[in-house]
């Protein structure tokens, strides 16, 4: 027969051993878990992966990092976090957004709470758009139930059926609650082509009047983009609602890249294959991109976006 204060004993540890395996920060540390109530982002660790990462793009790393930090420290947003990344393909708005989406969830685009949604591949037919939009908002609707500080992704924007993203407006308004759930936590953003090419002609009217290219500022863009995207018939927000009532918190510009910021890129890829930086090969590969306006050249026409498979055919690193 056991004796009562092995009997109890052994209760004690059994109890305490579990308490242990269930305790949250236990738990979390092998299952990925929503961030807690309050959490606040690693202000310091932002700043430094987008000083780190991301080049040429002073006006994006501004604005970003104070409207995320600025949310991240509010205990009580009035609405989502909502950002509209414009620029031509390969300045850096998926980079950008993938470094956001890590610092709110470690797992980046791998975490389920980060959902990333693809214009042609998720909402490919223009005839599907109102099942599209039902659709849409399920996903979110239970996304967020099941964590209020997901992530949501809508890349090719430009591309986007207008009319599908307007399905996500209740969510992004200034309401306590939808359907008995917050979405105050949330934040939303869009990648978008559109825009680029105003963006690129007030970078090179700066250029032309001798300015240098750290003064442009926000001021300078974002009325600009607001309106040209929403008279932009080729966006995805053309006569959104979502502009209309001033729900986009951010217009966020990303400058055409220059000869100098794609040496940085093909410096940082070296880097990250764990090859020796050697300069004879950034300036090969600098030289291999093709630049506009085509008299000047200053602007790489795809920024960085083929840095990788150039540096692939250098075969004496």
């Amino acid at each position: 027969a056991l004796e009562p204060l092995s009997v109890g004993l052994a209760i004690g540890v059994a109890s305490a051993l579990t308490g242990y395996l269930s305790h949250p920060r236990f738990y979390c540390s092998y299952v990925e878990c929503c961030p807690r109530a309050g959490q606040r982002l690693n202000a310091t660790a932002l700043k430094a992966q987008l000083d780190n990462r991301l080049f040429g793009q002073h006006l994006a790393k501004d604005v970003v990092l104070k409207a995320v930090l600025g949310f991240s420290n509010n205990p009580s947003p009035k609405k989502p976090l909502m950002l509209s990344l414009h620029g031509w393909a390969g300045t850096g708005k998926n980079f950008l957004s993938q470094i956001l989406a890590e610092q709110v969830h470690p797992a980046g685009l791998r975490s389920k709470f980060v959902h990333l949604f693809l214009a042609t591949l998720h909402f490919p037919h223009q005839d599907q758009v109102k099942l599209y939009k039902e659709q849409l908002q399920n996903w979110i609707r239970g996304n967020v139930s099941a964590c209020p500080s997901s992530v949501f992704i809508f890349d090719e924007m430009d591309k986007m059926h207008p009319g599908v993203i307007d399905a996500i407006k209740p969510f992004l308004d200034y309401y306590e609650e939808v359907d008995g759930v917050s979405y105050r936590k949330a934040i939303f953003i869009f990648l978008s082509n559109a825009g680029g090419d105003l963006i690129n002609k007030a970078a090179l009217d700066f250029w032309t009047s001798g300015k240098r290219r750290e003064d442009i500022q926000l001021k300078d863009l974002e009325a600009l983009l607001s309106v040209g995207v929403f008279n932009n018939k080729n966006s995805g927000l053309w006569h959104s609602s979502i502009i209309d009532r001033n729900l986009i918190d951010y217009f966020v510009p990303f400058l055409p890249l220059e000869q100098k910021h794609v040496k940085m890129c093909v410096r940082a890829e070296m880097t990250a294959r764990g090859y020796v930086v050697d300069e004879k090969i950034v300036q090969a590969v600098a030289d291999e991109m093709t630049y506009f306006p085509r008299e000047q050249k200053i602007y790489s026409d795809k920024g960085c976006k083929t840095v990788q498979a150039k540096l692939d055919i250098h075969e004496d690193l």
